[in-house]
């Protein structure tokens, strides 16, 4: 009897001791599969993944449109106002030295005809005398290398001379002029008059 004992305990503890294998395991295993299941997100991978294909065609479309990016100073093009049949040129740069001769063009800004918003701008007292003639609805054409630009203007915005808004992005091809406002104001002027046009024609000289 007590032979048979001594066989029987020995064997009570393997047993015991593979049932407390089996249960420490599972949740082992468990928890393999919730960190399988869990994807593992590459930040390279996924910020080309979530890029939008449109930037990348708008990108395409910049490239076609000019070959050769204009230098500061360097003249780039004219802006027809039809309202006032008035041509006046542009050069690249908003400097004085860009602003003495013309129209200037904001370097931070798109060339004319591309995505997004192309800032011009002008001294009140000699290429914008009359540009509080041009409102909305009224033309701006503007000829580059790259071909002619018609937009109209959708909006008349008077803004303080420290408003950025001015410059910033857009979803779309926009034509932003600006000048000091009010137009009859000796001396530095505390606001600018801004229009801000849709572009509607694009005519290619490609």
């Amino acid at each position: 009897m007590i032979k048979r004992l001594g066989l029987l305990v020995p064997i009570a503890l393997i047993g015991v001791g593979l049932w407390l294998f089996i249960v420490n395991l599972n949740p082992f295993l468990a928890g393999s599969d919730t960190v399988k299941d869990t994807p593992i997100v590459n930040p390279v991978q996924e910020e080309k993944t979530t890029t939008p294909k449109k930037l990348n065609k708008e990108k395409s479309q910049e490239e076609v449109l000019y070959s050769v990016r204009p230098r500061k100073g360097e003249e780039m093009g004219e802006l027809y106002i039809p309202k006032l049949d008035a041509t006046l040129t542009i050069f690249h740069g908003t400097d004085e030295d860009e602003l003495e001769k013309g129209v200037g063009h904001f370097a931070g800004s798109v060339l004319p005809g591309e995505n997004d918003n192309s800032v011009l701008s002008g001294h009140r007292d000699t290429v914008f005398r009359r540009l509080g003639e041009v409102g909305k609805g009224d033309l701006l054409v503007v000829r580059t290398s790259a071909g002619e630009f018609t937009y109209k203007v959708r909006q008349v915005r008077i803004v303080d001379a420290d408003d950025r808004t001015v410059i910033v992005p857009k979803p779309r091809a926009t034509l932003t002029v600006t000048t000091c406002y009010p137009f009859q104001f000796i001396g530095d002027a505390p606001e600018r008059y801004i229009l801000v046009a849709d572009m509607l024609v694009t005519k290619s000289d490609g």
